[in-house]
């Protein structure tokens, strides 16, 4: 969720709060800038190292030029070359080894048996890196003197004319990087509606750099600074320029040669992807704005009623007791409730997952006085906790490099999500971790600010229980006896202000104006609401001014009503209201805003920054550095964490804001490993960092319910998923933020279904759409969700190996056919696992599309017809809107479920089919791999390697060390197939069923238990 509702607050402050230092023009300074010079160049058996000292007189053009800095280069292995431009006193900030396991270099290699050569000029010194296999030049910095300052750095590289480019992100820019006048900045954000041409929530600052024939290779700078990465071409002059805010220049170069190995290199950089549990791969729902538990236990309901398999269900900051972290709403969502909500979905074969953030209410609770006790929280120079706002309004925020953070992260999850006594929940999803703060720098008053913008925003009304019955859930999520009112006021107001009505039962506050129901004002100047009231009872009210800046003004009488008997629907009242919209009046009085606990102060803080500990240098501007970066929120300092704040062990929120995201990702992957060891915990995240995959998944963020957010999703899925090493990757399927259709939701629901993870949400206000809400989307998603069930473990199996070799589970078209310069440009079409061709379509309210088909042989997912590419478009017409173009990918041996399920616990009961894709030269391969599903530590597994030859044999080999209790009940062989059968095993039998010119298939028993071969 972003702060979109306060976007006019933001802006109108922004100019008053913090200006923006304008972008120095230096193109003179630059250019006169001296570089620097090598010396003392040490060579080794498996590198060198240099000393580089400033070449000339000093040009300071956004800082203070460092005089000493030293190079360090690596071959680490025959792949992989690091190197390392740092200062030589090891002060400068570097991201810390706490946050980002460096790989190691083992023993490294020898320059002549790398497949990268290192090239230096020692002065004015550059470097190039050079691919041996070819002399193709991949990486050259003679084309501007290198800068290193306190505050910028700036490292240019020459690029061949008209590069294929991917990556660089978050952002939501073309999948193929523009390469003219185009910057992309990298600083992360609470990015509402994922604006194309911005910085978003994340921090992946690699690019994989296609050549077609001549390889393709990668490069990573470990740099978490804000930085602007320029592309562009002046005078035809191609390149590429790093300008970071600080940090060091910290390179590994990956040489591929094809986009998969430079894939798995870059996993052995910065780890390989977590494993997630089997359920996790289902299909998810979620909203914002659910009025109560009622409402969540309504929609698991009617999925059911519609026969759409949910496996999850989820609740967004709803559940909160006034967007407090680590609450319930003992009114909308009480304990009892909730547990037997869980308690339903545990029953039923299906999963719950709640939202946490990081920032922590600034209240007397338990959440706020034990990060306190603990010295868990960010803290001003004085010791004083650090306040920002959020949704439960002046807040806290945990200080992940505390010593004592992990355990208090551990406490409250261990208590608010008991499984005996809590929310017993299956997985997490954490966000606003950029970290997102409303408040608008300078902060000097989150109190005021807090008030200003509604937060926490006022709780929807209360029910006194189910407005309707809901099938399958026990009596008291039933409706009880009760009595409707419909509450009218005639009263004008002002933008901003709003009514509300307040009185004696509980559903319109018990006299408690924070609890008080809010009137809409759908039918200005009438304000009003339907509420449950109990049956029979003389009821007082008012109704009440509620004003912009957090006051109330009250009626000075009450109003009464005697309420009609239970199921009565009829009952209104029609009153005027008999106050006005004063500035000021005596009967105007202020929400409570707490005071500052005595007990919120520590120790203030001290120097933390000394030589040698790589904690940044002393003496530079932390909030307006000279060099400014594109950020979309202004200031660096704006909407986020103020950036001269400091953490504990010395580092600076300046140069590790980018990494805040990641490491609340790490510290809640150990709580919810502390609470439940033995299981794979999934954990998904809005803000990430290089690495991020080997802890949790990403959702792509507060999209738009529009078109071009559902091909945006795309670009992304294969961004996070085969670049960044994020693989459980999904998008809102139909669109977070705004209002979907029909025909937009329909498209979505079948595409989301071949993304890594899927789930439908949205942001509150806006029209539910629950795929059972339109009938074409109720169609649509049963069949891809049907078509994604029996892939499941196909999909399962491309998770495994991206887990063990790095090998992506999601590819964009390039990585198969990196060769074929058609596919460079290709950002909406890919491959699901290795075998499977996605081709959606790409026109908004059309049944038609234009497909790109390599020079391969494909077949048909649905008819099994053979599609001979020719490296050309093809048009498809006639797309069903409850369908989405598949296609086998000759070469591959894909085991599928025989039959869907309503849920992943029912589906790994059914039997297998074996479906077949013979490659040009007549053969495939495929794998399969098996285990419980859910265990951090598998006991037993299994993982088959399926074969097929030319003359027709298929077989099967591997390991065999996890009982399925199923079998391959069928084999299907695509294309004209052969006209005979036979088998070979003992505990094999095979019977011919149909053959013809799509396919063949044959019917079988063939135990998931050991080595077969059949001759089909």
């Amino acid at each position: 969720m972003a702060t979109f509702l306060y976007a006019g607050l933001a802006l109108a402050a922004l100019a008053s709060a913090s200006p923006v230092p304008a972008l120095f023009d230096r193109a003179t300074d630059l250019s006169s800038c001296p570089g620097y010079k090598a010396s003392n160049v040490k060579t080794s058996g498996t590198g060198l190292t240099a000393s580089l000292s400033l070449a000339g007189t000093a040009c300071n053009a956004y800082g203070t030029d460092l005089t000493d800095l030293t190079l360090t280069v690596e071959y680490q292995s025959e792949q992989r070359l690091h190197v390392k431009i740092q200062d030589a006193a090891n002060q400068v900030y570097q991201v810390p080894s706490s946050v980002f396991t460096r790989p190691s270099a083992s023993n490294g290699c020898s320059p002549d048996s790398s497949d990268l050569i290192f090239n230096y000029i020692e002065s004015p010194f550059s470097f190039s890196v050079v691919r041996r296999s070819n002399n193709e030049t991949l990486f050259d910095t003679s084309a501007a003197s290198l800068i290193f300052e306190s505050q910028y750095l700036r490292l240019r590289t020459s690029l061949p004319s008209t590069p294929s480019l991917y990556g660089l992100g978050e952002h939501t820019d073309p999948f193929q990087l523009n390469t003219t006048n185009y910057t992309r900045t990298i600083w992360n954000r609470d990015a509402y509606l994922t604006p194309e041409g911005t910085n978003l929530y994340g921090d992946h600052p690699v690019y994989f750099d296609n050549r077609n024939a001549n390889g393709t290779h990668g490069v990573f700078l470990l740099n978490s600074n804000g930085m602007n990465i320029i592309l562009d071409n002046p005078n035809g002059e191609q390149y590429l320029e790093y300008n970071t805010l600080g940090g060091v220049l910290d390179f590994y170069f990956l040489s591929g040669p094809s986009p998969v190995a430079v894939a798995q290199q870059y996993s052995e950089v910065v780890g390989k992807s977590a494993m997630m549990p089997y359920w996790g791969y289902g299909f998810h729902q979620c909203r914002y704005g659910m009025q109560d538990v009622y409402e969540v236990a309504e929609v698991v309901s009617n999925y059911s009623i519609a026969n759409i398999p949910l496996e999850t269900m989820w609740t967004d900051i709803d559940y909160m007791y006034l967007r407090r972290v680590f609450t319930l709403d003992p009114d909308r969502y009480p304990l009892e409730k909730v547990r037997e909500l869980v308690n339903y979905l545990h029953t039923h074969q299906q999963h719950y997952i709640v939202m946490v953030d990081p920032a922590v209410a600034y209240q007397d609770y338990p959440a706020f006085n034990n990060g306190v006790d603990t010295d868990s929280f960010l803290k001003e120079a004085n010791g004083s906790v650090y306040k920002g706002v959020v949704w439960p309004g002046v807040t806290a925020f945990p200080d992940w490099f505390a010593p004592n953070t992990q355990g208090y992260w551990n406490g409250l999850f261990d208590s608010f999500f008991n499984a005996d006594t809590g929310v017993d929940i299956d997985a997490l999803w954490i966000d606003m971790n950029e970290a997102s703060n409303f408040c608008v720098y300078p902060c000097t008053d989150p109190e005021a600010q807090a008030t200003a913008m509604g937060d926490p925003p006022r709780p929807p009304a209360i029910r006194l229980g189910a407005p309707r019955a809901i099938p399958g859930f026990p009596a008291d999520f039933q409706p009880v006896c009760k009595a409707e009112v419909t509450f009218n006021v005639n009263a004008s107001t002002f933008y901003g202000e709003n009514i509300l009505v307040l009185g004696s039962a509980i559903t319109i506050g018990n006299n408690d104006v924070t609890n008080a129901a809010p009137l809409n004002a759908n039918n200005y100047p009438i304000w009003g609401a339907t509420i449950d009231m109990p049956p029979n009872t003389n009821v007082t009210y008012q109704f009440v001014r509620a004003e912009p800046d957090g006051s109330y003004v009250y009626e000075a009488q009450n109003h009464t009503i005697m309420t009609g008997p239970c199921n009565s629907t009829n009952q209104s009242t029609h009153d005027t209201i008999t106050t006005s919209s004063p500035a000021q009046s005596s009967t105007k009085l202020r929400r409570e805003v707490l005071a500052p606990f005595t007990n919120a102060h520590g120790a203030p803080l001290q120097k933390r920054q000394s030589s040698g500990d790589q904690t940044g240098l002393p003496g530079r501007d932390l909030i307006n550095p000279e060099y400014t970066i594109d950020n979309a929120a202004g200031s660096i300092s704006n909407k986020t964490l103020d950036t001269d704040l400091v953490h504990s062990g010395g580092w600076t929120e300046y140069d590790a804001h980018n990494l805040y995201g990641a490491m609340m990702s790490e510290s809640s992957r150990i709580a919810m490993l502390s609470r439940r060891p033995t299981l794979r915990p999934m954990i998904i995240t809005r803000s990430t960092f290089a690495g991020s995959g080997r802890q949790v998944g990403h959702w792509l963020g507060d999209n738009g319910a529009d078109w071009s957010h559902y091909l945006i999703s795309i670009s992304e899925i294969l961004e996070f998923g085969a670049l960044f090493q994020v693989p459980m990757v999904g998008a809102d399927v139909c669109g977070y933020a705004g209002v979907t259709n029909e025909l937009l939701c329909a498209r979505w629901a079948t595409l989301g279904a071949f993304s890594p993870f899927y789930r439908n949400h949205q942001e509150s206000g806006s029209p539910p759409h629950e795929f059972y809400r339109y009938p074409l989307v109720a169609e649509a998603a049963r069949n891809a969700i049907a078509i994604r069930y029996q892939l499941l473990d196909y999909l399962y199996t491309a998770f495994y190996e991206q887990n063990q070799t790095g090998t992506p589970c999601i590819q964009p078209m390039f990585f198969a056919y990196p060769e074929d310069k058609n596919t460079n440009s290709l950002g909406h079409q890919y491959f699901f696992g290795p075998g499977i061709l996605v081709a959606p379509v790409t026109e908004e309210n059309s049944t038609s599309t234009t497909i790109y088909m390599p020079n391969d042989i494909f077949y048909d997912y649905y008819t099994h017809a053979t599609v001979r590419g020719t490296g050309s478009n093809v048009a498809l017409d006639n797309i069903a809107y409850t369908s989405i173009p598949l296609y086998y990918k000759g070469g591959n041996i894909i085991a599928q479920r025989a039959s869907s399920a309503n849920t992943t616990t029912e589906l790994r009961k059914q039997d297998f089919n074996i479906v077949i894709a013979p490659g040009l030269n007549g053969t495939a391969t495929g794998n399969l791999y098996l285990d419980d599903g859910v265990s951090l530590e598998q006991p037993a597994t299994s993982l088959i390697t399926f074969t097929y030859t030319a003359d027709g044999k298929f077989a099967m080999s591997g390991s065999f060390g996890y009982d399925a209790s199923v079998s391959i009940t069928s084999i299907t062989v695509l294309g004209s197939g052969s006209s005979s059968s036979s088998s070979a095993g003992a505990t094999t039998s095979s019977k011919f069923v149909t053959s013809g010119k799509a396919s063949t298939r044959v019917e079988t028993t063939i135990p998931l238990t050991g080595p077969h071969s059949v001759q089909l």
